[in-house]
């Protein structure tokens, strides 16, 4: 299923009986309050959802609508608008991995969800959230090599509609070797050869349906292994 993923939690549907949950306290969704990642399978049918995500639905769809990219750097500097056809088609190929992270931009996040609803209020996010805190999305694709260099934020899922996401994560109090500006390509070719045991994150491979749960504040670098659709639920 994924290379070095033995750290982690693999939890199916039938597993998943037991949300966090105050003394007490009633409620549907539960309070979802993993203190490490954990991959999670089949815990809703996004199946049209996904049709609705592939390449001629979605050009079809928002090909004229304008996208903006962000550069694959740490704190995504720079922000670029183009139609959303051409940058599916001129812009998915894949990675050069000598570019830097500020010459690399790809479309995750910043989406205008008022254009865009029509395809979200397809997405059954994963059942679970944290008091206190609203669900957001963000909806991505990039081609083979993208990927966001190391960087943290609150907690929340991601879900791989279309190829494969690879994920190195490390916990708050360990804070990785890298770059700001190198891509998660670079850092794997240049930086994560000579790491020791003891310095190597914990690793896996998400496939398409599949959910990544990540915790507050975790150390995290992401690489997508083919052209990908995925989108993240941010539950902060």
């Amino acid at each position: 299923m994924a290379t070095g993923a033995r750290p982690f939690l693999l939890l199916a549907l039938w597993a998943l009986a037991r949300p966090a949950r105050s003394p007490g306290e009633e409620g549907d969704g539960g309070c979802y309050a993993f203190s490490r990642p954990v991959i999670l399978q089949g815990l809703t049918d996004n199946a049209k959802f996904r049709a609705l995500c592939s390449r001629e639905r979605l050009l079809a769809s928002f090909a004229d609508s304008m996208v903006r990219l962000s550069t694959a750097n740490t704190y995504s500097y720079q922000k670029v608008d183009l139609p959303f056809q051409e940058y599916v088609e001129q812009m998915l190929h894949p990675q050069d991995p000598f570019s830097m992270g500020n010459d690399t931009l790809y479309f995750f996040g910043d989406n205008n969800f008022t254009e865009w609803a029509s395809l979200f209020q397809h997405y059954s996010p994963p059942p679970f959230g944290l008091l206190g805190t609203t669900p957001a999305y963000s909806f991505g694709i990039a081609g083979a090599g993208s990927g966001v260099p190391f960087h943290w934020h609150g907690p929340g899922f991601s879900e791989v509609i279309y190829g494969r996401k690879r994920w190195f994560l490390y916990p708050p109090e360990k804070t990785p070797e890298f770059h700001p500006n190198k891509t998660t390509l670079a850092w794997l070719r240049d930086t994560y050869p000579a790491l020791a045991p003891s310095a190597r994150p914990l690793e896996c491979t998400i496939q398409a349906g599949e959910v990544l749960y990540f915790p507050d504040r975790w150390w995290h670098a992401t690489l997508n292994l083919d052209i990908s659709v995925f989108i993240s639920t941010f539950l902060s």
